[in-house]
């Protein structure tokens, strides 16, 4: 599983460039995420809603987009209303919190019958703790299926360090243990200059570095309100095919600023 040290860190990045990797390796991965909240959603061919970055993330696993992929869609509306759209489809009325993430992990299980890894997205930032009461989509996803989990921090907005440091100690003990390191995202410049500064995160939590991964200037359509209003965006089918035409070089980067292995034996259960 991926989460944020913040909103807008790059999890979706990270999570369909490593399901790429493992496309390309041969292994079988789907991604997941319980819960978007977002207007800017996907419509598959069965007409079922689902979040912008899992069609990304399905394409790079060489799938088609699932509504399973993105169970629980949230679309903000005028007012203070929300929509939500379950399994692709909208519900009647409020859902409670609990069928929300039951629903989830109906859909959770359904994928990982039929795939033999599932690379999990969080949302948002993983420690709000004054959302911790119904937070379904980061940690106690983490926790319900066990998943090895990896912080991923945005660099160029600043305080990367203290954020990623930050999410870490502000986690229960028990969901701390589910954490095995973090990534350092959109870095200009040489990541060697880090060095010290990495292994004192790295001291301070126990855990590792996975890596550094350069500014990667997207132009994808985001789902996160801090840069809906980014320019350059693209709409409709120029979306898939932006994506599809970067995907492995982006990929290739991130094989050579990650360290791939150490990601991959989380999967297999090992210890990096």
């Amino acid at each position: 599983m991926i989460v944020g040290a913040s909103s807008a860190a790059g999890k979706s990045t990270v999570c369909a460039l490593l399901c790429r990797i493992m496309r390309r390796r041969g292994m079988d991965v789907a991604p997941f995420k319980t819960l978007n909240i977002s207007l800017n959603s996907f419509v598959g061919r069965n007409g079922g809603e689902m979040g912008m970055s899992q069609a990304f993330q399905a394409w790079a696993c060489g799938l088609e987009p699932d509504c399973r992929m993105n169970p629980v869609l949230i679309k903000p509306h005028a007012e203070g209303r929300m929509q939500t759209v379950l399994a692709g489809r909208v519900a009647d009325g409020k859902v409670a919190k609990e069928e929300a993430f039951a629903k989830a992990m109906d859909c959770y299980r359904s994928l990982a019958e039929e795939h033999g890894h599932i690379v999990i997205e969080g949302s948002g930032s993983a420690a709000e703790i004054n959302l911790r009461h119904s937070d379904i989509a980061n940690m106690r996803t983490a926790r319900a299926t066990s998943s090895p989990t990896v912080i991923v921090g945005d660099i160029d907005s600043g305080g990367v360090f203290a954020g990623i440091y930050g999410t870490y100690m502000l986690l229960p003990e028990e969901e701390r243990a589910l954490v095995k390191g973090f990534v350092i995202n959109r870095f200009r410049g040489d990541p060697s200059i880090l060095g010290g500064a990495v292994s004192r995160i790295e001291e301070e939590t126990g855990t590792r570095c996975f890596g550094v991964m350069p500014y990667l200037p997207l132009r994808l359509p985001s789902e996160d309100s801090l840069d809906m209003g980014a320019p350059g965006g693209l709409e409709g089918e120029d979306v898939r095919k932006a994506w599809m035409d970067n995907l492995d070089r982006l990929a290739d980067e991130a094989e050579r600023s990650l360290d791939i292995e150490g990601l991959l034996s989380l999967l297999r259960g090992s210890s990096p």
